[in-house]
Formats: structure tokens, C-alpha cells, sequence
């Protein structure tokens, strides 16, 4: 049985077969069990970021290390006549450098931030897209995480419509609305056949691409994915949207930088933010054999949802805690292990203590012992993309052997007592470190990386 299930799969560590027995059967057991023991690796061995404290890798791990915060007053259009002033904007950014001139009406803002990250994370890895054969482009994915896709482009045809300016609108309005076109857009810049995919939910959205790509390539699908996330969220309509749900800081409008404030008895809201960060996904085998760099391996990932409200986390922490524990159980590490966490810390009043009690319940003791920091400190909150902002944070972390800070912590929380590496970084040996998301809707994912120094 085993030897022709094994002669029918191109990679027989997978656990698809069709089976003539049930699946509560020993046999089937057996071989998902075998398989799962036996699963491929997945490496990452390509970063690229546009942040808004510093487009590149080199100054965003500069940045993020010394506490640079990237948020500033909105410049993308007048901020006057709402409270909500301050952003994370990517300044400085040429986005016809990325998209030609004469497509730019056509696209989101969504679009040349990810070709950006993904030109890096190309290069970083050592990989040229356009030279790759065909076979090889037919087993390379772009499976990536985005909370709103091009929904600033969408949101400005409707403004276009509804003054009756069609002659401005794109006639592309609604493929490049689409949530699904900006994996699309990426497959055909690159030229890659594998699978196109965009994860979208919600803040877990890149988060949860990392999941769904490391499956992929476990299962033998996939060889190699370019995956991360992307949001480009800063736009009017976008941003009186959360302001009627009163999530947004509007007391820090003169004080940008310390706008955004995990942790602190202070924060009142998050600050929205824009961004990229994406990554070279790639199994072992298949990476060794090309004599790639390797920058971490994902080794666990864990996703749960509360079923309890469309905003709102139950105070308990229980699910988020659970998705932490079901990534560590599959990476095979304990409490124990546990070196780093990059937390959500989003800076609103529930989820930081919400949070806070989830890393209680999920590494019990050692909680307090285990530093842990919010990148969105310094940059915002960019929605789908920040997960991938955290594990590119975490990579960092793990090359330099320095965590970043949690800037603005200057007045703790009683009830967020962690260690949160307050103002400065702090020098770390990191073996594993988790990277936490939570969501609307109730949703929670966490990775584990492991370092591959």
C-alpha cells in the first residue's frame, strides 16, 4: 500500500493519497503520521521592505534598531478638516521608479510598494526571475497577505464617479479592485506560474500567507513562494471609516512620532500605516542545492478564531494564546525555547491588554522572563501587512543579535506588565522567537521562526 501511494506522488513525504481505506483507518494514520514527521522544510532566503522608517533593508534594520519612529503628519492629501492628522507614510517613495507612467491611473499604490519589496527580496536571495526555466517558474508561487488590496484605488474611482468625472476613471476599475489582482500583477511582473494567491484576513492576512505558503511547499505544490504582505490604507474615506469606529489616535497630532504607544497607561488608538514586506519562501533541498543564504526557517504556525464579535477579542486571551501554543507544538519547541516575541501591540486600549494576557496563558512563566516588542511602535499599523512587517523585524533581530525597542512606552500599563524593551534595544541571542497577530473578526495567527545563523 505504502510503496504505490509512494510511486503515485511526485514528493511521497505528502499526505494526499486516495486511499480505498477510511481515514480513521491504521494505515492512513500511519502515513499522514510518517509524512508529518518527514515533511519538507521551508526556509526564507530573499527580504525586501518599504517601510515607513526606511525603504531597503539596510535602512529599515538600521531604523527599527534605534527606535526611528516613521510616523509623520498625512501628506497624501489635506488632514485639516478630519481629527485623525498623523500616518506612517512611506515618504520619499518613486512610485513610477516601480510602474510605468502610463499605467500608474490603473493600479493601487498598493502595487508599486509590493513590485519594490519583491525587486529586494529577489535580489536578496540571489535569484534572477526572468532567467529561471519554465518548469522551475511553474513550481514558484505568490502566495501574499493584504488587508485592503487596492481599496484607496477603488475608493478614488467612486470619488471620480460620483462627480462625474468618467472621462479620469480607469477603465481597468474593477480587475485592479479586486482583491485577488495584486498576486497577479506580481505573477506576471516576475514572470512566475505557480500559484496566485492573496490571503485577505484582515490584520492576520500576511500572517496567514506565511502559513498557507509554508503548507504549500511542505506538501511538494510548490518549490519556492514569494510571500509577505502589503497595504496601502492611507486615503480619506479609508481613514474617516476608523475614525467612526473611534480606533484612531487623535491626540498626538502635534507630536507625530509619539503618536502610536503599545503599552502605554496613555494610548488611546492606533495610527494607520502603509507599507511592504515581502520575502523568498523556499525549501531546503531546493535552496542548499543553489547554495542560498539562510536568513530563518519558519518552523510553526497556529490560527484560531474566537467566533465572538466583529471587532471586539474576549478578555480571556484563550484563542490567541491557543493559536501562539498550536504554532510552538508544531514547531516542537516549549516554552522553554522561546527567545524573542514580536508582538501585534497594536496601541489601543483592549488589544494590548488582551495581548498581554495571551502570552501569559500561552508560555505560562517565563512569560516575564521573555523579551518581546511592538514594531508598530515606530512605524503604525499597516493592517494586512503587518505581519510580515514583524517577521522582517524579527529577522533583523536574529541577524544583528539586538532587539528592537517598543518606543513611546513611558507610562506602562499596570495590566501590561511584560518585559517590552522599553525606549532602547537590547543586544540577544535569538534561537526561536515567536511573531503574533490578532485581527477583526475574532482572529488570531502566530509564526515561529527559527534562526539559521
Amino acid at each position: 500500500m505504502i510503496g504505490t501511494i509512494a510511486k503515485a506522488l511526485r514528493h511521497p513525504k505528502t499526505c494526499y493519497p486516495k486511499l480505498r481505506n477510511k481515514p480513521d483507518q491504521p494505515e492512513f494514520i500511519y502515513i499522514c503520521s510518517m509524512a508529518e514527521k518527514t515533511k519538507r522544510r521551508v526556509m526564507v532566503t530573499g527580504m525586501g521592505v518599504v517601510s515607513p522608517n526606511g525603504v531597503g533593508n539596510s535602512a529599515f534594520s538600521d531604523a527599527i534598531l534605534a527606535g526611528k519612529s516613521g510616523v509623520s503628519r498625512i501628506s497624501r492629501f489635506d488632514p485639516d478638516e478630519i481629527p485623525v492628522r498623523i500616518a506612517g507614510e512611506v515618504r520619499d517613495f518613486d512610485e513610477l521608479a516601480w510602474v510605468e507612467k502610463r499605467d500608474r491611473k490603473h493600479v493601487s499604490r498598493v502595487l508599486p510598494l509590493a513590485i519594490a519589496a519583491g525587486t529586494e527580496a529577489f535580489r536578496d536571495a540571489g535569484i534572477d526571475p526572468a532567467s529561471l526555466p519554465l518548469e522551475e517558474r511553474r513550481r514558484f508561487g505568490v502566495i501574499m497577505g493584504s488587508g485592503g488590496g487596492s481599496q484607496e484605488f477603488t475608493e478614488e474611482q467612486y470619488r471620480l464617479f460620483f462627480r462625474e468625472q468618467y472621462k479620469s476613471m480607469s477603465l481597468f476599475c474593477v480587475p485592479t479592485g479586486v482583491m485577488g489582482a495584486l498576486s497577479s500583477e506580481l505573477n506576471v511582473r516576475f514572470g512566475l506560474r505557480g500559484a496566485s494567491h492573496v490571503i485577505t484576513t484582515g490584520c492576520t492576512s500576511s500572517t496567514d500567507a506565511f502559513g498557507y505558503s509554508v503548507r504549500q511547499i511542505q506538501s511538494g505544490r510548490l518549490d519556492t513562494v514569494l510571500s509577505g504582505g502589503a497595504d496601502a490604507p492611507i486615503a480619506l474615506g479609508i481613514i474617516k471609516g476608523f475614525i467612526l469606529m473611534k480606533i484612531l489616535t487623535d491626540s498626538w497630532n502635534d507630536s507625530p512620532e509619539q503618536g502610536s504607544r503599545p503599552f502605554s497607561v496613555d494610548r488611546d488608538g492606533f495610527v494607520l500605516a502603509e507599507g511592504a514586506w515581502m520575502f523568498i519562501l523556499e525549501e531546503y533541498e531546493h535552496a542548499r542545492a543553489r547554495g542560498a543564504k539562510m536568513l530563518a526557517e519558519v518552523c510553526g504556525y497556529g490560527s484560531t478564531c474566537e467566533a465572538f464579535h466583529r471587532v471586539r477579542l474576549q478578555e480571556c486571551g484563550e484563542e490567541p494564546a491557543r493559536a501562539i501554543g498550536l504554532a510552538m507544538k508544531q514547531a516542537g519547541i516549549s516554552a522553554d525555547n522561546v527567545d524573542y516575541v514580536n508582538l501585534h501591540g497594536t496601541s489601543t486600549q483592549l488589544n494590548d491588554r488582551i495581548e498581554t494576557r495571551a502570552l501569559k496563558l500561552a508560555l505560562g512563566d517565563r512569560a516575564k522572563q521573555v523579551p518581546m516588542s511592538a514594531l508598530k511602535s515606530q512605524i503604525g499599523h499597516p493592517q494586512g501587512a503587518c505581519g510580515a512587517a514583524g517577521v522582517a523585524a524579527t529577522i533583523v533581530a536574529m541577524k544583528r543579535g539586538q532587539i528592537p525597542p517598543t518606543i513611546n512606552l513611558t507610562n506602562p500599563d499596570p495590566d501590561c506588565d511584560l518585559d517590552y524593551v522599553p525606549d532602547a534595544g537590547r543586544k540577544r541571542v535569538i534561537e526561536h522567537a515567536i511573531c503574533n497577530c490578532i485581527a477583526f473578526g475574532s482572529k488570531n495567527s502566530a509564526l515561529v521562526l527559527r534562526n539559521c545563523a
